[in-house]
């Protein structure tokens, strides 16, 4: 049983501080000067599964031999609250990495979610997104799905399971639950499919591989693999092997970030 009771009115106790910064206002916390590469788009963000997704895209785009996808990749530390600076909440006013500002446009776009990211550079340059009305709708249910089901993934599990202070049994065993139905899902979609969308490789992939790839690959918080029996998903375990072995998932994953400061 827990000691804790639900306060009529919940108050921020300023005092007590977090590694993520977290806080319940929003907006620039400071004056910041990001910034600008030479080339036209300028990504900030980290390597974390959100942010891996727009690294990946982006190295798949130069091996797809697109010039014009050419980027510069700063680092936004969330420990050290980078995303809270002024420059970083113009192009992302919610304070979430990754951001993207496109100079090749007359007036420099921003962009900001990362799947709204990998959809704004498959339309951009017209890859890994398909043509047909049914196949891009069948996409795009898929990276819809990952937006909505990853929190439960990373703020939920993730976060229970690894980093609160203290390990509590309701939210890990709720959060794990949750956690291996999507595994589930997933592993009974891959049954008879290369992909996400069929025998293509789309943006659906490269939102999906750095949450669910890795995690049954071991990669993400800690044992947590194991802890899920992550072997159990031969389908799911197949196909984020599949994506692992692409030379430009290699790099994404080795990629060095630039320092803002």
């Amino acid at each position: 049983m827990s000691d804790y009771e639900i306060p009529k009115a919940w108050e921020w106790n300023e005092d007590e501080k977090n590694q993520f910064g977290n806080q319940p206002v929003a907006g620039s916390r400071f004056e910041q000067t990001l910034p600008v590469g030479e080339h036209p788009l300028q990504v900030y963000s980290l390597g974390t599964p959100n942010g891996q997704k727009v690294a990946i895209m982006l190295e798949e785009l130069n091996e797809a031999g697109v010039k014009e996808a050419q980027y510069d990749l700063f680092k936004i530390h969330i420990g050290e609250g980078d995303q809270f600076g002024s420059d970083f909440v113009k192009i992302n006013p919610n304070s979430k990495i990754p951001a993207m500002m496109d100079h090749s446009t007359d007036e420099p776009i921003r962009v900001f979610e990362s799947a709204n990211i990998l959809l704004y550079l498959a339309e951009k340059f017209d890859q890994f997104i398909p043509t047909s009305l049914a196949e891009k709708t069948e996409m795009m249910n898929w990276l819809f799905w990952q937006i909505g089901a990853a929190p439960y993934v990373g703020g939920g599990f993730g976060h229970f399971y690894s980093y609160a202070p203290t390990k509590q049994e309701y939210p890990i065993n709720r959060f794990t639950m949750e956690t291996k139905r999507q595994l589930d899902l997933l592993d009974i979609h891959l049954a008879d499919k290369d992909y996400i969308n069929g025998d293509k490789y789309t943006i659906a992939d490269m939102a999906i591989w750095p949450w669910y790839g890795r995690l049954v690959q071991g990669d993400l918080y800690g044992d947590a693999a194991t802890f899920l029996k992550a072997d159990e998903y031969t389908n799911l375990k197949e196909w984020a092997d599949r994506i692992s072995e692409r030379p430009a998932v290699k790099r994404a994953l080795e990629i060095e970030y630039k320092a803002i400061k």
